[in-house]
């Protein structure tokens, strides 16, 4: 039935809202991730740490070397021009083209550098938590 406002109908209050003859539903929640596996860590946090820190040092020391003598070269030339034009220093040869050659035997150094640095610090412990990770994984398979 619909409610018709017309004047030739008795005024009769509009129908009540439809509502459905069962309670309604409580809204949606959702539920709680399940709870991740136990592990532990990949060898001890203070071993990743210090490799971490080993192979920071290890980045900084090379970027460092190059970027800091392209970074004087480049403020040679912006702010001392007549050191980079004087030939006195290298037999007629000027300071600033002098310099320009050296850039590439500086970079060799660096990549050098990255290299014993790699070596030397970075290499060992990632061998030694490695071969650890290993000896975790035979011990956690022998269970």
């Amino acid at each position: 039935m619909s409610h018709d406002p017309s004047p030739s109908y008795p005024h009769r209050p509009p129908p009540p809202p439809y509502r459905p003859p069962w309670p309604p539903r409580p809204p949606h929640r959702p539920s709680p991730p399940p709870p991740a596996p136990h592990r532990t860590a990949l060898g001890h946090h203070s071993d990743l740490r210090v490799l971490r820190t080993a192979y920071r040092w290890q980045r900084r020391t090379a970027t460092l070397t190059a970027l800091g003598y392209f970074t004087l070269f480049l403020f040679l030339s912006a702010y001392a021009p007549g050191v980079m034009t004087d030939t006195s220093l290298a037999g007629g040869l000027p300071t600033g083209l002098l310099l320009a050659l050296l850039q590439l035997p500086v970079t060799w150094l660096a990549i050098a550098l990255y290299e014993h640095t790699a070596r030397r610090h970075v290499d060992p412990l990632a061998d030694r938590i490695r071969k650890e990770a290993a000896l975790d994984a035979r011990q956690g398979a022998g269970r």
